[in-house]
């Protein structure tokens, strides 16, 4: 009995802040929900109906999709790469940790200014760049790509410490016997790395794609921040409009609880398949554990 009283806190809590908004979010997506008048009408599946053919919501959706893109590959990528840098014999190896994972303790509104800046039309740092090395400047808030490239940076440039060093913890549990009997055996740094590092590293990988994925698909400060305009919700044409932002307007601008809550139901829907198809695309592209 005592075991279960331990863990009991654990999933009150849980059932309170998770599960109950969870439910309660789906209750209330099956309504026509005013903010200020609550519900008025029972609608049941139409909230969902509408978001079929709801263009803004494609358009929110596919920015979401686009932006998880620049953000999840790189990600990963850069943090194994980095993870395998700081796996070797640096001097001051703490150090290097602390400076990678820097990046990660600023508050997101603070990297959503100061990138905001970085990447201003006018006078952005950006820009200067690009003009001093004779190129032609970016408009980085009206360019539907561009302002996507923008939006990712921050997120790597936040996160992909974080995920190095997740990595790394997985790298320096992995016995330095497999590499120095392979190294015998005459196998060289790539050959190890693909054959021994990368399949042991699955279950690491497997849970940074996911968790990338999740974050990527929930982004809502990064483009806020990003838009000079107030009252746009992601660009004059909506451009670089996520999910979540198009949800908030939902909520508060449009003030219908219902829809919006309709568009939270279905992303959860949707992270928990992009959560899957995450888990068997990294299982097969790192191999069969030995």
């Amino acid at each position: 009995m005592e075991p279960y009283l331990l863990i009991a806190p654990f999933f009150l809590v849980f059932a309170l802040v998770g599960v109950f908004p969870l439910l309660y979010s789906g209750f209330v997506s099956l309504y026509d929900w005013d903010l200020l008048d609550g519900p008025t009408r029972f609608v049941g599946l139409g909230n969902y109906a509408a978001l079929l053919s709801d263009a803004q919501f494609g358009r929110a959706l596919a920015n979401t999709l686009s932006i998880l893109a620049m953000t999840t590959v790189p990600q990963v990528v850069i943090a194994v790469l980095l993870a395998a840098l700081l796996d070797t014999r640096l001097r001051a190896p703490t150090a290097w940790r602390v400076g990678v994972l820097l990046p990660c303790a600023m508050g997101v509104a603070a990297v959503g200014v100061v990138f905001a800046n970085l990447f201003g039309p006018t006078f952005g740092f950006v820009n200067a760049v690009l003009q001093h090395l004779g190129l032609t400047p970016v408009d980085w808030q009206s360019n539907r790509f561009a302002s996507h490239l923008a939006i990712a940076t921050m997120v790597n440039w936040r996160w992909t410490g974080y995920n190095a060093l997740i990595v790394l913890a997985a790298l320096q549990a992995i016995p330095r016997e497999l590499h120095e009997a392979a190294t015998v055996d005459g196998a060289g740094p790539v050959r190890r790395f693909t054959a021994i590092t990368l399949p042991l590293l699955r279950p690491t990988l497997v849970f940074v794609v996911v968790t990338s994925t999740i974050g990527g698909l929930q982004l809502f400060t990064e483009p806020k921040l990003l838009d000079p305009l107030p009252g746009t919700n992601g660009g004059a044409t909506h451009q670089f409009q996520t999910a979540n932002l198009y949800l908030y307007q939902s909520a508060f601008d449009n003030q219908s609880l219902g829809y919006a809550s309709a568009i939270a139901c279905t992303l959860t829907l949707l992270v928990a398949l992009v959560a899957v198809a995450n888990h068997v695309l990294t299982r097969h592209l790192a191999g069969p554990t030995r």
